[in-house]
């Protein structure tokens, strides 16, 4: 399978998809700075400063567009960019979409699959239901992909041990579902070589559990102290970092198995941050 992937925002998950694609794939990726772009150039990537650059002769170019860019105040800005030109863009063989899988809500540690009501608890969720709708509204060949916490090689619980700040914060209850990048990027490059317009996807690990957890066995793997736990009502957490405990749900992934025969690379939290450390090793 080869082509030209438009990826606008090209970030975190964007950049170890186009690690995956490989030689016979053209990837043109956005980026807001011109040192990100320089970055960019040097994995192979054609870069483009976007907001700024006219993105139009990239999507004309493009066989599949992926979008990472959050929601705004005023809705989805690259719908709002590019909605006319995207409505036009009949050419397109492949379209998705990174979402969360806040739009879910509290579940209070229940389960949830891509059926599920969507009620989200915060108004980030609530955003990401509005720019699910918009792209839907585009007409597109459109797959959805909703993301719980993302990690992998220099965003994990050992990067904040290493840096003093991870911080062991307790809520009863509370599990968190989480997601390393490399599977990121194998479910949507299977997804691009089997298109389904219209799927969602929840692309998650195998196993939800505490937040705590997770560092603490970061900790026993570095040979470090486990910091302290503090409770919840008393870690004096902001706005936007409450509000990450203020839903509790556990995410099924069974989709990404049966319909793109997905098998993880890192179906726990334990395998994930050992791939991690054993990758730093070999670099060393």
């Amino acid at each position: 399978m080869t082509g030209t992937l438009l990826s606008i925002g090209h970030g975190y998950s964007a950049r170890e998809l186009g690690r995956v694609l490989g030689p016979g794939w053209r990837v043109i990726g956005t980026t807001r700075s011109s040192e990100r772009a320089d970055e960019l150039r040097a994995e192979g990537v054609e870069p483009v400063i976007w907001p700024g650059d006219d993105l139009r002769p990239a999507l004309a170019a493009a066989s599949h567009v992926l979008s990472s860019v959050p929601p705004g105040a005023g809705g989805d800005p690259v719908v709002a960019a590019l909605g006319d030109a995207l409505r036009d863009a009949r050419h397109l063989v492949w379209v998705g979409y990174l979402s969360t899988t806040g739009v879910y809500g509290d579940h209070q540690g229940g389960w949830v699959d891509e059926t599920t009501a969507l009620t989200p608890a915060t108004g980030r969720g609530a955003a990401r239901v509005a720019a699910e709708a918009e792209w839907a509204g585009l007409g597109l060949p459109l797959h959805i992909f909703r993301l719980p916490g993302i990690y992998g090689p220099g965003r994990s619980a050992l990067d904040r041990l290493r840096d003093g700040t991870a911080r062991r914060i307790v809520k009863q209850g509370q599990v968190f579902s989480r997601i390393h990048v490399e599977d990121i990027a194998q479910v949507l490059a299977a997804s691009m070589a089997r298109p389904n317009p219209g799927a969602i996807y929840n692309v998650a690990d195998d196993e939800p559990a505490p937040a705590q957890d997770v560092i603490a066995f970061a900790a026993r793997m570095l040979g470090l102290p486990l910091p302290p736990e503090i409770a919840f009502e008393e870690a004096g957490l902001g706005p936007m970092a409450a509000s990450f405990y203020a839903e509790s749900k556990r995410v099924r992934n069974d989709r990404i198995k049966t319909e793109l025969g997905i098998h993880l690379r890192h179906p726990d939290y334990r395998a994930g941050l050992a791939a991690i450390l054993e990758a730093e090793a070999g670099n060393d």
